[in-house]
């Protein structure tokens, strides 16, 4: 079944991310962007689990534009990679990004995305997570370098970009591949199906859960 935009209710994604943007598009869904006006924590300490995290990031996000949007359901997500007990965001330069990928090439880690839907009108929200494992495969100093060069990192929970390059070293995932570019569209679309929201066509994902 396909459904026309009158169907459903207006879609505002509170993300600077093009990545969330083109899953949303390449899911068939219909949406409006604004940037959140608000600076992420670096982390929010080592006692509040990275699920929580995640899940209160995304409701910032969201929560932050909400002044802007009369009517409709604002979607906010935000992105953090976890190995042990460090945490793993956006990294602020090229060195933190050496840095993080240093920590995490070679081991499997966590990415874990928070998901938040709100309703502009009303201040009703969903808040979820979903979690993927992710196996990366070891890189010697030459390779980070090169990869560092491409400037892929830029903006990415991580420091790297699984649909940019990133399948030459990640060696295997256990979950959500839209997860790890930084929206679980699997889970999305339970939650906008729940609040009565669908895309206007039924699109065939380029990559499914594994």
């Amino acid at each position: 079944m396909t459904h026309t935009p009158k169907d459903s209710k207006r879609l505002v994604l509170a993300s600077a991310s093009p990545r969330r943007a083109s899953l949303l598009t390449s899911y068939g869904y219909v949406f409006d962007v604004l940037h959140p006006p608000i600076d992420e924590p670096d982390n929010m300490g080592l006692t509040v689990p990275t699920a929580s995290q995640a899940e209160a990031l995304s409701y910032f996000k969201a929560r932050s534009v909400q002044p802007l949007v009369e009517e409709g359901i604002i979607i906010g997500a935000d992105t953090i990679a976890v190995a042990g007990t460090r945490t793993y965001g956006k990294p602020v330069d090229r060195d933190d990004a050496r840095a993080i990928l240093h920590a995490l090439v070679g081991t499997t880690h966590e990415v874990v995305t928070g998901v938040t839907l709100l309703n502009a009108e009303t201040g009703r929200r969903l808040i979820q997570h979903d979690a993927t494992a992710v196996t990366m495969r070891p890189m010697t100093d030459a390779q980070i370098e090169e990869y560092l060069d491409g400037n892929a990192w830029v903006g990415k929970a991580g420091a790297y970009g699984i649909q940019d390059h990133g399948d030459t070293f990640v060696e295997r995932i256990h979950g959500s591949y839209t997860n790890i570019v930084g929206l679980p569209m699997e889970l999305l679309g339970r939650m906008l199906a729940e609040w009565g929201c669908f895309p206007v066509e039924h699109v065939r994902p380029e990559r499914a859960e594994t």
